[in-house]
């Protein structure tokens, strides 16, 4: 069997779909499965062996240019690379009408067909005209985390609703944690393009020094200058033990995010890459999100917040769970 998933963006999304990979390979053992995402978030699929074909799609930028000739013949290489292969199942995980078009240009197997959500669920992005773009529509509850309504739309477009395997914790396709005491550092991921997602710098400085005066070394990420003012003024305010990583791309994060002693991220891409990582991870909201998109599963991982921005003492105390949480699991099974 030849399954399509068609997951473009964002990175938070793209990461937490990745798990219908493992369910995918479990529930259709002889399964091939290709991906296509955007260019921005390819990266994260090239080398995972539960993948053999990572097809890029440029449509954001695309979509700035549209009369530009360099574009459409950009388009068409995507396209007839696209279709080269014959698909048996091509399913829009995004459930958009734009992910819903770029499914419908796959060439399908005789019998083969398209997917999608037959619904929307609360708080996740959904346009109903996607129904009708592609063949079969996959019932999805209503309220339902943001992994699992998506693990439920590849069981169901394979037939599978009801199996077990569906209802386990989510198994992310990334190697297992370097041992504790060979990684280094906590990620302070404060970035953010929603107003509503921001940690007040106040707030940021006060938990930064508490882990510097545990011991901990403190990482600061950044993208633009705006991050990069951001966080040169936080880390000089911190002092020693305190560092900006210089600007990184996704491939650099991955890799310097895994060696890393855990994150502590407000709703964002790296917060649902470190999860993914499986990492220990503190993820902070400050909208209703949090009951379907905070990490789930794992003692190590928590969410905080919500209707409100969380205290920093709220955070501070989940971040010390998690480390005993960790500290707690590698007693029972060393790494």
């Amino acid at each position: 069997m030849r399954i399509l998933i068609v997951k473009l963006s964002s990175l938070g999304d793209v990461v937490q779909t990745l798990p219908v990979l493992d369910d995918i390979h479990r529930l259709c053992p002889q399964a091939r499965v290709d991906w296509i995402v955007e260019e921005a978030f390819a990266a994260l699929l090239d080398g995972l062996p539960a993948v053999e074909r990572v097809l890029v799609c440029a449509q954001r930028r695309w979509r700035k240019r549209p009369f530009d000739p360099r574009v459409w013949h950009e388009y068409r290489v995507f396209r007839d690379h696209l279709r080269t292969q014959a698909y048996d199942v091509v399913i829009d995980c995004q459930g958009l009408i734009k992910s819903a078009w770029v499914a419908r240009q796959a060439r399908l197997s005789r019998d083969g067909f398209t997917a999608t959500f037959g619904n929307r669920s609360e708080l996740c992005a959904y346009e109903w005209p996607v129904r009708f773009m592609l063949d079969r529509s996959v019932p999805v509850p209503w309220q339902v985390h943001a992994v699992q309504r998506t693990r439920l739309l590849v069981a169901g477009a394979l037939s599978f609703p009801d199996s077990p395997i569906v209802f386990e914790s989510a198994r992310y396709p990334f190697g297992p944690r370097r041992p504790r005491e060979q990684r280094r550092g906590v990620w302070l991921s404060h970035g953010t393009t929603r107003e509503d997602n921001r940690w007040p710098t106040s707030f940021w400085l006060d938990l930064g020094r508490r882990l510097l005066h545990s011991g901990e070394s403190v990482f600061v990420p950044q993208a633009g200058e705006r991050e990069a003012a951001w966080a040169a003024d936080l880390v000089a305010q911190l002092g020693p033990g305190a560092e900006v990583l210089p600007r990184l791309d996704l491939a650099q994060v991955w890799r310097h995010m895994s060696d890393s002693r855990g994150v502590i991220s407000v709703d964002s891409g790296l917060g649902h890459l470190a999860v993914g990582l499986d990492l220990p991870v503190v993820q902070l909201f400050s909208q209703d999100r949090i009951r379907r998109a905070g990490p789930v599963g794992r003692a190590y991982q928590r969410a905080v917040g919500g209707a409100r921005a969380p205290t920093v003492d709220e955070v501070w105390r989940a971040w010390l769970d998690c480390q005993a949480a960790e500290s707690n699991l590698l007693v029972q099974s060393p790494v």
